[in-house]
């Protein structure tokens, strides 16, 4: 009921945006940096990232097919890294810039569209918790009242039954100190009976 308001700084909330576009540059840069240290037509160099991409793909198509449908954040993690791996291997392989910055947007423009698609489940998830958290909080309001309406009027009746024997007292004390007057008779009639509070 009394949740903490968190206002998240700007760069908190623009990180995830920005993080894929991140992720492929600094690999295109490291490409071309691998590029410029010898890597440009070396056979060797192109052998080892297709090799490591290779593997890193058949490791996310293991992570997909194992046990129960596989492990779906491992099988995009290799996936990731074997997308990675191979852009590398071509940004620094190649001798010009346009391959590199053409693969760099196709790679950028795929890992935002299945960033985009997370985005979507998580705020789907996000909004179905709030509404339910809100359902929730109005069914215990509405306990909480109809227990406060109860409660008061229990206090009520109380404070009512206090104020019944309180003037029956008074009364009773007052006629006592009247002449004439007999107890006995009274007794004999009988008092009337006090509300109790389940009344």
């Amino acid at each position: 009921m009394n949740e903490q308001i968190v206002a998240r700084h700007w760069v908190a909330l623009a990180a995830p945006k920005v993080a894929p576009a991140v992720a492929t540059s600094t690999v295109l840069i490291l490409g071309r940096i691998w590029n410029a240290n010898g890597a440009e037509h070396s056979l060797g160099n192109a052998a080892l990232m297709t090799v490591l991409a290779t593997g890193a793909a058949t490791a996310g198509a293991f992570a997909t097919a194992g046990r129960g449908g596989g492990d779906g954040v491992l099988a995009a993690t290799a996936f990731a890294a074997s997308g990675g791996l191979a852009l590398a291997g071509v940004a620094g392989y190649a001798d010009g810039l346009s391959l590199p910055l053409l693969l760099w947007v196709l790679a950028t423009a795929v890992v935002y569209g299945i960033a985009a698609r997370c985005w979507r489940t998580d705020r789907r998830d996000t909004v179905a918790y709030e509404r339910q958290t809100t359902v929730r909080r109005e069914d215990h309001a509405h306990i909480e009242r109809m227990e406060m309406l109860r409660t008061r009027t229990q206090i009520e009746v109380a404070r009512e039954s206090v104020a019944y024997a309180d003037a029956l007292a008074a009364a009773l004390t007052a006629r006592a100190t009247l002449p004439g007057f007999d107890p006995q008779a009274l007794t004999r009639a009988g008092l009337p009976e006090l509300p109790t509070p389940n009344q």
